[in-house]
């Protein structure tokens, strides 16, 4: 359904259910600002906000909240709500911070004490609805739909950038399956609320209360014909006619209270553009602020606080420093508000000079400007230089007294040359490539300000602009202020004057500079400045160096491949669609959903419905049903399959570059709050190795020449060493010391048996444990990775511990030094903060608490191999070889290596990597090489 225009619409925002949908919409990457603040909730809440005023264009728009406390429902039924876990302190510090928000954007915030939001909401919208307004309630809590009709709708927020969706009562009927929207209360009074502890009547879910409804056409109405049902559902129904009545009770939203709807109050008005100024600045929300204060709008006259549309979503932009944003007076910097020179270098006079600055500077700042980001396709459309804060310089290639390219970056041959000058830079790897790729290599000390940040605060965004706002206050020119925005009419930096990037090109370099002051201290307070000089930036050179290696595809290997899973996968289709009995789409989960369990009537406990009202038909939900028909095994084969493929058989050919006949992987060093490298375009990290497809895309990662080979060193469970070093564990150590299979022993102590006795189920279950205490995974994950019982799980757990005591009293320390210092630290130093240790909610404390015991471990790991990376980079080149590493895959690096070097070589990364740091247990690194990737790991 699409909103339509009205000139009475009113807006009722449910303001928990927004809050916390943008709390954990942001809980794997939380938005941290400079304070220590988590500004999710906020940031999310208000944006959702913004939405709905810029585009459903509300005449009326009130946000509506619980107020603290109980309502009458806890005192009709105390257990109401009982089971929720304590609200996350995030969200309790964010409440406020909202109001305030909303206060700024003159939308008014309500409660009443003694109902929740839903009661209030739903008698505004009666009341709206009765004065002629079409009312929209936001929220995407399904009880709202018995409150649906023609006027009053539900508006629920869309999902991963998805569009919302705006329910009528056609909407709710189907989703519910009834026929008419008041008939919600009584199926809620059926099945009852896991999530607000309502009871309803046991055994009867979604699909029963449903067909009891349309039979029916009431609670009452069943009671009344309960002589009717069969077996135990009739015992069930009769047995609990009192709490289906109390559950339909707690479940019906009040619309009859004495709360005047006050629309002169809630009409549109326009924005207090000081406050917002404040809010906007404590929160750190400067991007926003740039675009709805500094950008869009002028703020509105003191007499127009009340009556008309917000001028600021529909104002056409202006830029930062410009009248508009002038007038609006944003208390963040900008350009303008600073004091610089800025300099466009296009003379030889003026080249030399800058030279001649930058050869007596001990560190100088520096980025390029380019057509594009693909660093291996793209053009140099210049450079830039900064000494000092508050001066720098654009060197534009064309337009400038030299012939080109290559006789201007010969004039810097010298400034690069010196590798006791620091070159400061964000995002070093891709200026560093861009150069290397027109065969000019900076050796210089590197400081990159995006991996300075990474390390100090490892979990949240590390764009230049973002640290711009967040770290110095200061809000940079939007390159769509220059290219344009996406579509057929934006521009590249080739397109431009050159004199009209030298502001953009020159704050980019200033912000740096300004950056590294910044960062710099606090690597020292951090504890991370050996880790930041002595791993990671020797390392953004050598993983610059390595994408710029590639690696060699057989593609014809590849394309005949994908020619047999497609026909491996039409062949599954088609048992599938024989063993379903009738026709349908296998892609499709809403059509697969039914063939599974109602026409093939595939037991499937308590499996819950969508709120789609799909079917759930997830690998993980799929995967504990494939005992009870073999359907199940081919769609799960067909999926794997078509995953396979799409993912890396038919993309990777298509990803070879024209001029290196090479796949150009991109390592990313600051993704990973553990430390982990990660790579994308194409992801190396995600091959499989345990199946035969999967190892056959590796049997296509060739060497680059005839008398070449790859050569592949792994780290031996590496994670389980490192825990057996940091525990101390005598259990672990003695059977690394002994060079004993760590999983037969784990068994041998775990189930009391000899050594040469442990069978390969007790192995097997010995490993699953050893990896699985890493990531804190208890008796209920454990039993679903074996296949066994929760009781047995907890058993063997607690036999576990019983013998690796210390490994134990390990995992409880780690949790209690992340409580007492607030992070969690690898043998190199580096943290990653866990402030969700403190919290009062049981899920987002339980995640803290595995991250705390996860994060040494894990990060240790990678730390070990950006160790042996660098140490094994240096000894190549000390040793003259022409081996490149060309790949690191978790804890495995991969070398092209001719084959006259591969003894010399294999030396060398025994020594580094399995010396790469020392542990009082052995690291040992296995090696194999071979014609291609599969044969050599």
């Amino acid at each position: 359904m699409i909103t339509p225009p009205s000139d009475k619409k009113l807006f009722l925002l449910d303001a928990y259910a927004l809050i916390f949908r943008a709390y954990y919409a942001f809980i794997k990457n939380p938005r941290v600002n400079s304070k220590g603040w988590n500004t999710s909730a906020i940031f999310g809440f208000t944006n959702a906000v913004l939405d709905v005023l810029r585009n459903e264009e509300p005449t009326h728009i009130a946000v509506v909240i619980d107020p603290p406390g109980g309502t009458f429902r806890n005192e009709v039924y105390p257990e109401y709500k009982a089971n929720r876990d304590e609200t996350p302190e995030d969200i309790k510090r964010a409440v406020p911070w909202v109001g305030r928000v909303l206060e700024a954007l003159d939308v008014p915030l309500l409660s009443l004490e003694g109902y929740e939001a839903d009661d209030l909401i739903g008698c505004l919208a009666k009341q709206a609805e009765v004065a002629g307004y079409d009312v929209f309630m936001m929220t995407p809590d399904k009880d709202f739909g018995q409150l649906v009709t023609e006027k009053v709708r539900m508006f629920r927020p869309g999902r991963g950038g998805g569009p919302a969706e705006v329910w009528g009562p056609a909407e709710v009927c189907e989703k519910f399956g009834v026929d008419r929207t008041e008939q919600i209360i009584d199926l809620l009074g059926l099945m009852g609320d896991s999530v607000d502890n309502i009871p309803g009547i046991p055994g009867v879910g979604p699909k029963t209360a449903s067909k009891f409804i349309k039979q029916y056409g009431s609670l009452e109405g069943l009671l009344a014909n309960s002589a009717d049902l069969k077996g135990k559902m009739r015992e069930k129904v009769e047995a609990h006619v009192e709490q289906a009545r109390l559950s339909r009770d707690l479940a019906t939203i009040r619309t009859d209270m004495d709360f005047a709807l006050d629309l002169d109050a809630m009409k549109l008005g326009h924005p207090k553009a000081d406050l917002l100024k404040e809010v906007f600045e404590e929160l750190e929300f400067r991007t926003l602020a740039a675009r709805i204060l500094g950008t869009d709008v002028a703020p509105a006259p003191a007499a127009a606080a009340k009556g008309g549309q917000i001028d600021m979503f529909s104002a056409p932009a202006s830029e930062p420093g410009t009248e508009a944003g002038a007038e609006a007076g944003p208390t963040y910097k900008t350009l303008a508000d600073v004091p610089h020179t800025y300099h466009c270098v296009r003379t030889w006079d003026d080249l030399e000079a800058l030279v001649s600055r930058l050869m007596a500077a001990t560190s100088y700042a520096f980025d390029t400007e380019t057509t594009g980001l693909d660093v291996m396709s793209v053009g140099l459309v210049g450079m830039s230089f900064a000494v000092e804060a508050g001066e720098a310089w654009w060197v534009p290639v064309a337009g400038g007294e030299w012939a080109d390219e290559g006789e201007l970056l010969g004039r810097f041959a010298e400034v690069f040359a010196d590798a006791e000058k620091e070159v400061v830079a964000h995002n070093f790897k891709y200026d560093y490539k861009m150069l290397a790729r027109r065969e000019v290599r900076i050796a210089n000390r590197i400081f990159d300000t995006m991996v300075a940040h990474y390390l100090v605060q490892p979990d949240g965004g590390h764009g230049l602009n973002r640290l711009a706002e967040t770290d110095l206050g200061y809000a940079p020119i939007p390159i769509e202020s220059l290219i344009g925005k996406k579509g057929k009419n934006q521009k590249t930096m080739a397109d431009l004057d050159p004199i009209a990037i030298t502001d953009y090109a020159c704050e980019d370099v200033d912000i740096a500079l300004q950056l590294r002051d910044r960062y710099a201290p606090l690597l020292a307070d951090h504890n991370a400045l050996k880790l930041f000089e002595d791993v990671e930036m020797p390392l953004v050179r050598i993983l610059a160096e390595m994408e710029l290696a590639g690696v060699r595809i057989d593609a014809e290997r590849l394309r005949t491949y994908s020619a047999e899973l497609a026909t491996k996968i039409d062949a599954l289709d088609a048992e599938i669609q024989s063993l379903a009995g009738k026709p349908f789409n296998v892609d499709s989960p809403r059509q697969l959903g039914p063939i599974l369990f109602e026409d093939l009537a595939i037991p499937a406990g308590r499996l819950k419905k969508t709120k789609t009202g799909q079917y759930p038909t997830g690998e993980d939900v799929l995967a504990k049903l494939s005992e009870h028909h073999p359907i199940i095994d081919k769609i799960l084969e067909y999926r794997k399959l078509k995953k396979l493929r799409s993912t890396y058989v038919e993309p990777l050919p298509e990803l070879i570059h024209p001029e290196t006949g090479r796949v150009h992987t991109h390592y990313m060093q600051t993704v990973a709050a553990t430390g982990r490298l990660s790579s994308n375009n194409p992801n190396l990290q995600n091959i499989p190795i345990r199946t035969p497809e999967g190892r056959e895309i590796r049997r296509a990662f060739v060497p680059a020449d005839a008398d070449h080979v790859l050569l592949a060193a792994d780290y031996s469970q590496v994670e389980l060493r490192i825990a057996a070093a940091l525990s101390g564990d005598p259990g672990l150590v003695e059977a690394f010391v002994s060079g004993a299979d760590i999983h037969a022993a784990t068994a041998a102590k775990v189930f009391n048996v000899p050594l040469d006795e442990v069978t390969r189920e007790q192995r097997s279950q010995a490993k699953a444990v050893n990896f699985g205490i890493l990531y804190g995974q208890g008796a209920f994950g454990l039993a679903n990775t074996l296949g066994i019982s929760r009781t047995e799980a907890k058993s063997i757990i607690d036999a576990y511990f019983a013998q690796f005591t210390a490994l134990q009293q390990f995992t409880a320390d780690a949790v209690e030094k992340v409580r007492e210092t607030g992070y969690a630290e690898t043998v190199l130093g580096r943290r990653r903060l866990l402030p969700d240790i403190h919290s009062n909610n049981a899920t987002v404390r339980a995640f803290a608490e595995r991250n705390a015991v996860n994060a040494p471990i894990q990060g240790s790991a990678a730390d070990v191999i950006k160790v042996a990376m660098v140490r094994l980079d240096e000894a190549m080149r000390t040793a003259g070889l022409r081996a490149k590493m060309i790949m690191q895959v978790h804890d495995e690096l991969v070398f092209d290596v001719p084959l006259a070097e591969v003894e010399t070589l294999s030396a060398l990364i025994r020594e580094h990597m399995e010396a790469a740091v020392s542990l009082p247990v052995p690291l040992v690194v296995d090696m194999s090489t071979g014609a291609d990737w599969l044969e050599a790991h």
